[in-house]
């Protein structure tokens, strides 16, 4: 199994970050230009990528103790995908976000890469923008 790990900081307090992150239906907001859409149907969210792509995510689990959101993508192109973010305090208004993509097959791994790569910048760049930096 295929494993992609992002770890960014972000100079945005935690508290915040993970209320961005835990809004599960409002991701586009959170990557705006990488994802185009997402509605929440039940337990999952269908997400729109800028490709036209469109993908089924079930939630898997939201822990605030942790700061820690999972979900999964099954059926589809892949055999089995699922992925977590989770937050993380660095001190003060700094934050630590960890995202980590398990799939198969590992023939996606260059694609989930990439997407990964664009969607952190979005990510960090929306969020700091959000809180004034």
């Amino acid at each position: 199994m295929a494993s992609v790990r992002k770890d960014i900081l972000i100079e945005v307090r935690p508290d915040d970050v993970w209320a961005a992150i835990r809004d599960y239906g409002a991701v586009h907001r959170l990557v705006p230009g990488f994802l185009t859409d997402c509605q929440i149907d039940g337990d999952a969210r269908i997400v729109t990528f800028h490709d036209g792509r469109v993908a089924r995510e079930l939630l898997v689990d939201i822990d605030d103790n942790v700061r820690r959101l999972v979900y999964a993508e099954p059926g589809g192109r892949f055999v089995t995908r699922s992925a977590s973010v989770q937050v993380f305090s660095e001190g003060g208004n700094r934050t630590r976000l960890v995202w980590i993509n398990d799939f198969l097959p590992n023939e996606f791994a260059e694609l989930i890469r990439a997407n990964m790569d664009k969607a952190v910048v979005v990510m960090k760049q929306t969020l700091e923008a959000s809180a004034g930096h």
